[in-house]
């Protein structure tokens, strides 16, 4: 069965999650402690693989904690809906009910382990339309009425005509199953003992009783869940789900005693308890028992006499052991270096299983790095995709095909390139399993599957919530940074477009960024300039890095990027900075605004027209008692008069200031269109575009 959504109730942090779509790849993103996790252990305890018990302390939610521990029988924890495409006929042939009804099946689980089934698209049959009933009515009154009746029941047919047009004089809309019932009764009574062998009427009154009967009887029939055979064979064929964290990646070196000890405890705490349950299926697939493995590595001891050396046939068949499990050590590493290759594309790796005394360990090598290394030492990510294979692998006991995957915070130690990587072997895998993982790496976030993301949140009940609205927010506005990741992902994907054939100008920030896109949108609108190349202004974050930024860009296409500079005395001394080494020999390409404006110190929203800029600082700084209109001059740089003028007001700028001011310069002028401002600034704007191209 597929998992169509799944909606979780009453677990953990979680009071209701709504109900969340599933697909074939689902993703949760939010920030830490939003209760991510919470989403997806229910859903694991609905039909896990292995393990996943119902942990009262750790799942009831505390609020409710004695209520649930009183009646767990009556609290549902997760809820899910399954497409039952694949057995449909069998419910059919069962049921004998219409086949719409019983596409999708809803299994829920209580907290005392117990689990339901319903069908959300079965609608049952409580009545039957009056008007229905009136003309069955009717037509056999016809029907009777054109019969030539036998002799000797021409008062048997007057009589039921009469009766039969009483009945169908019932005024109600809908006939209940006690209408119907009392109908069949009376009807039945018309009926003679000894019916002639011959009569027409009696058949044909019989085959009305007939069909209300059915009615009946369809009013009376069970819910398809309550029909013998339907909850095993739905029961049987839910999907198994394999849950795995970070927290259950294998170590490198196992001390065996620990291991031993820590399967047969019940006690031990989530981190404890991935990590045991990791070595658990390590050992699942050695085909061997952790026990097992020390006893054949013991060496010789008598207990008895500690003195006493061992036997020539003591000392073979210790020796004999300790070869048997280096066999099966070297087999178990041979058939997982072989399966592991057949499923991870990305690097062909060769894993040793090696037992010495109390420890375990693995080694492992590839084509790159031959000489054997402890998985230790190796990437966190090859630790994350064995281990996450071992439990993929075992848990779903081979026949993983069907099998949903439950991945929290998968691949968070791996390089971006590798998230992403880890994102397209998500989608591989839908061939056969549908996965649900969660994360707040915008590298796992695909831009162009933005309708698979879900996001978690903090609700203003302190509860955690899931919502596809990437913008919903709790009560916390910090919450709101949940959505940063989809943003980042929007982003890196429309940077990473742009680049590739664009002509990049670096500017300071980000201010610049959203004044020049703005810039650049009215005169391309009315025809003032025709770049060749689609114009892009990356900020460098300020003067310090945009060496690093210009040198970066310039490796796309080994040509430097234009830069432009503020005019003041900071930017200025970067323009001589960089024409005397990055750009020595290509100075025409550092730009500064004191190019374009008739005073020293100048900005870029020195360029701007003056009346919005000053209009937009206003707008922004509201509790001021002096405007800034009051006080701006357009024969001075305009940033230090604002600071000058926020100290006077006692304003704290804060840093992105100019950021805000810019975006609702942007706004307002992009409405208004080129035709309000000033043809000298047109001008001036034609000349900074003009120095952008090479000629």
């Amino acid at each position: 069965m597929k998992l169509i959504k799944y909606r979780v109730t009453n677990f953990r942090s979680v009071r209701d999650s709504g109900y969340i779509d599933a697909g074939d790849v689902a993703a949760l993103i939010g920030v830490n402690e939003s209760g991510k996790t919470n989403l997806l252990l229910p859903l694991w305890k609905l039909n896990p693989a292995r393990e996943g018990e119902i942990q009262p302390t750790s799942d009831y939610p505390k609020t409710m904690f004695a209520d649930v521990r009183d009646a767990p029988e009556k609290y549902k924890f997760i809820s899910a809906d399954f497409d039952v495409a694949q057995f449909k006929e069998n419910l059919i042939t069962i049921t004998n009910l219409d086949g719409a009804q019983l596409e999708v099946v809803r299994v829920d689980r209580y907290f005392d382990g117990s689990h339901k089934i319903s069908f959300p698209q079965y609608a049952p049959k409580t009545t039957v339309a009056a008007s229905e009933i009136k003309g069955e009515l009717a037509n056999l009154v016809s029907a009777i009425q054109r019969t030539d009746a036998l002799k000797s029941e021409d008062h048997l047919k007057s009589t039921i005509v009469e009766n039969v047009r009483a009945l169908a004089e019932f005024t109600d809309q809908y006939w209940t199953a006690q209408d119907l019932d009392t109908a069949i009764e009376s009807l039945g009574k018309l009926l003679p003992d000894q019916p002639a062998k011959t009569s027409t009427i009696v058949p044909r009154l019989q085959q009305t009783i007939d069909v209300m009967g059915l009615w009946l009887s369809n009013i009376k029939s069970p819910t398809p869940e309550n029909i013998e055979g339907v909850r095993d064979l739905v029961l049987s064929a839910i999907p198994k789900f394999v849950y795995y964290s970070n927290y259950g990646n294998l170590d490198s070196e196992i001390y065996l005693p620990h291991v031993v000890d820590n399967l047969k405890r019940g006690d031990l705490g989530a981190k404890e308890a991935s990590k045991a349950r990791t070595l658990r299926v390590l050992f699942s697939f050695v085909r061997l028992q952790p026990k097992e493995i020390l006893e054949l590595g013991r060496d010789f001891k008598d207990l008895n006499n500690q003195n006493r050396q061992p036997t020539a046939e003591e000392i073979a068949q210790i020796a004999e052991r300790k070869r048997e499990r280096s066999i099966l050590l070297q087999s178990a590493g041979t058939t997982l270096t072989k399966e592991f290759k057949s499923w991870w594309k990305q690097g062909d790796y060769r894993f040793r299983f090696e037992a010495d005394g109390d420890h375990f360990r693995i080694w492992v090598s590839d084509d790159r790095r031959p000489e054997e290394v402890e998985l230790e030492n190796r990437s966190t990510g090859l630790q994350w995709f064995l281990s996450f294979y071992l439990v993929f692998l075992v848990e779903s006991q081979g026949d993983h095909e069907g099998a949903i995957l439950l991945l929290d915070e998968p691949g968070l130690s791996l390089h971006p390139l590798a998230q992403r990587d880890l994102s397209a072997f998500f989608d591989g895998l839908t061939r056969t399993n549908q996965i649900i993982y969660t994360t707040h790496s915008p590298f796992l976030v695909d831009p162009d599957r933005l309708d698979r993301v879900r996001k978690v949140y903090v609700a203003a009940d302190g509860s955690t919530e899931a919502s596809p609205n990437l913008r919903q927010s709790g009560v916390d506005p910090a919450q709101a940074g949940a959505a940063y990741a989809v943003y980042s992902a929007l982003n890196l994907n429309v940077a990473e477009s742009l680049l590739l054939g664009c002509l990049p100008i670096v500017v300071e920030g980000a201010s610049d960024q959203h004044y020049l896109t703005m810039i650049k949108a009215l005169l391309i609108g009315s025809g003032k300039i025709k770049p060749r190349r689609e114009l892009v202004f990356p900020p460098a974050g300020g003067t310090k890095t945009l060496r690093i930024t210009a040198s970066i860009l310039t490796g796309r296409d080994e040509s430097l990027p234009v830069v432009l500079l503020d005019g003041d005395q900071m930017g200025l001394r970067m323009a001589t900075e960089l024409k005397s080494s990055l750009y020595n020999g290509e100075e025409k390409k550092v730009l500064t605004t004191e190019e374009f404006t008739d005073f020293n110190g100048s900005e870029l929203e020195d360029l701007i027209p003056h009346e919005r800029f000053v209009e937009a600082v206003d707008r922004h700084f509201r509790a001021s008692e002096q405007q800034f209109l009051e006080v701006a001059s357009k024969e001075k740089p305009i940033v230090p008069q604002v600071e000058a003028w926020a100290k006077s007001e006692s304003i704290e700028l804060t840093a992105g200031w100019k950021v805000e001011v810019a975006k609702r310069v942007k706004v307002v002028l992009l409405t208004k269109g080129i035709g309000e401002i000033d043809d000298g600034l047109v001008e001036l704007w034609v000349q900074l575009f003009s120095r952008f191209e090479p000629s």
